[in-house]
């Protein structure tokens, strides 16, 4: 007699069912794990008999046989542990075969018959809701999986003893609720910025309009401490993007306590980092920190320290919205819809450009410098401004700067309105300017005839790829928006030209 019970494996963020089947039959004692397993999978037939004998229950000195189906699929992960005991539950007679149909397990079992919390228990809910199917998972992991909604019924014991009370109906585990994280602290304010009006204005903007940004400047202009606020005024994740980036994070296994938080990620990953760490990919091909960023910001500070084959590796993400990892035995799409905010100096030694200061080198080590960056990676940021070094008189008795809350009033009109738009025009998953198709921009912006002939000039004189002309047309919208006019007119073009002029003329 085979017993089984539904389990998943994960390729990317979702989810796909697997088939775990056990079967006891004569022969020497033997604990056989088939169908594609990786290294933690073949492990666990020492924790699922160990947790099996802490709770009671012994297997017989016989031929023990697991599949996990299909065999096709690679399988990865401790999550198995559990829905394996359970399977072995059944084929022992420990519990009816009955009782498993209908459910879906993951989780990790410790030595002493404990459940502990595996990455993807958030995935998994949402595939057992959309199968019709009854979640078994850890009490840790309880909080994550109620997120899937209201409707899934969730088991969620502490111990593989009180699994089985449930199951029995001796002892019935109470649903678990869905809980939010309360970040700790409040968010670097915009008021602490001294001066830089300029970068404040850029960085309203691309917070407006979820446009990447390139900031220019010398060691302490401010660069880094402007990036860091930028969490500030943006608008909190909605429940369809607090869903998108949760199930990323759960996958990685970065929700502490499975409470979700609706504040969006901020990744700022070190210049020494490699491309699987930025882009996504290692040997089990796991989501990078472009995935992490999604729906969110990807800080990048000292931009050209970083490879450049890992810069260039960002091109497509940028481009598409997603990082497509392709193996041999496999590809792997992770969702990487990020906001990139980029910091530099402009040379090598910081002080290109700044008053008073000669370069030994003289412009080679500026242009050295720069040419780490490839233009077409250049080509994907939308503005691009020069952050001065901050002067005493900024530092000394200067007014009172505007405060994170009123600039995030103002970003939140602008996104309300972007999402307006774009619902009116049928794209209902775009939510700001920057994520629009070079079609749809063109439809809503519609330039008047000066607008046009400042656009021609510009793209004849500075050459203006096709991908540049979409990109300060995205700008420009936004510009509007943030002005509250339904038309894009010269002032916004000119600006948004100003911003991308600037970038061309590094």
């Amino acid at each position: 007699m085979v017993s089984r019970v539904m389990t998943v494996a994960f390729q990317g963020i979702e989810a796909v069912p697997v088939d775990v089947q056990a079967q006891i039959s004569p022969g020497l004692p033997r604990f056989n794990i088939v169908g594609l397993a990786d290294k933690a999978v073949k492990e666990a037939s020492e924790r699922v008999r160990a947790a099996l004998f802490a709770s009671g229950l012994g297997l017989p000195p016989k031929r023990i046989t697991v599949n996990l189906a299909p065999a096709d699929l690679p399988k990865e992960g401790t999550h198995f542990d559990l829905p394996i005991a359970m399977a072995l539950m059944a084929a022992i007679g420990a519990m009816p075969q009955e009782a498993l149909d209908g459910l879906l397990a993951v989780g990790e079992l410790g030595l002493d018959g404990r459940l502990t919390a595996t990455a993807g228990t958030l995935p998994a809910a949402i595939a057992a809701q959309a199968r019709d199917l009854r979640l078994v998972c850890p009490s840790d992991a309880g909080p994550e999986a109620a997120w899937a909604g209201e409707d899934i019924d969730i088991i969620a014991p502490e111990t593989l003893l009180g699994l089985l009370n449930h199951l029995a109906g001796h002892q019935l585990s109470a649903r678990p609720v869905p809980q939010k994280r309360v970040e700790m602290g409040n968010l670097p304010d915009l008021a602490e910025v001294r001066g830089q009006e300029v970068a404040r204005r850029a960085l309203e903007v691309a917070a407006a309009g979820g446009h990447n940004l390139l900031m220019v400047g010398p060691p302490g202009a401010g660069k880094s401490m402007l990036a860091s606020r930028l969490p500030s005024i943006l608008p909190p994740l909605n429940p369809r993007e607090l869903l998108d980036v949760s199930m990323i994070q759960s996958i990685a296994g970065e929700l502490a306590g499975g409470a979700l938080s609706d504040r969006r990620p901020f990744r700022a990953p070190h210049h020494s980092a490699s491309m699987a760490a930025l882009v996504g990919g290692g040997i089990k091909i796991r989501p990078g920190e472009a995935s992490l960023a999604h729906n969110g910001v990807l800080f990048l500070d000292e931009l050209p320290e970083f490879s450049p084959q890992v810069l260039d590796g960002l091109r497509q993400p940028l481009e598409a919205g997603e990082s497509i990892i392709a193996r041999a035995n496999g590809r792997v799409a992770y969702p990487a819809r990020f906001q990139l905010i980029a910091a530099m100096n402009p040379c090598k030694c910081g002080l290109a450009g700044t008053p008073g200061h000669v370069c030994r080198r003289g412009n080679a080590c500026a242009s050295e410098y720069q040419a780490r960056l490839s233009g077409p990676f250049l080509d994907r940021i939308d503005i691009r401004i020069d952050v001065p070094a901050v002067t005493a008189a900024d530092m000394i008795g200067a007014r009172a700067a505007e405060p994170s809350a009123a600039v995030a009033q103002r970003v939140a009109r602008a996104r309300e309105l972007q999402r307006e738009r774009y619902l009116q025009h049928g794209a209902a998953n775009v939510h700001t300017n920057a994520g629009a198709s070079a079609a749809l921009i063109e439809v809503v912006v519609d330039p008047d005839r000066e607008s046009q002939d400042l656009l021609l000039r510009a793209a004849e004189r500075f050459s203006l790829s096709a991908r540049a002309y979409h990109r300060v047309l995205k700008v420009a919208r936004t510009l509007a928006d943030l002005a509250g006019s339904d038309k894009v007119k010269r002032p916004h073009i000119a600006e948004a030209l100003g911003y991308r002029v600037s970038l061309l003329a590094s």
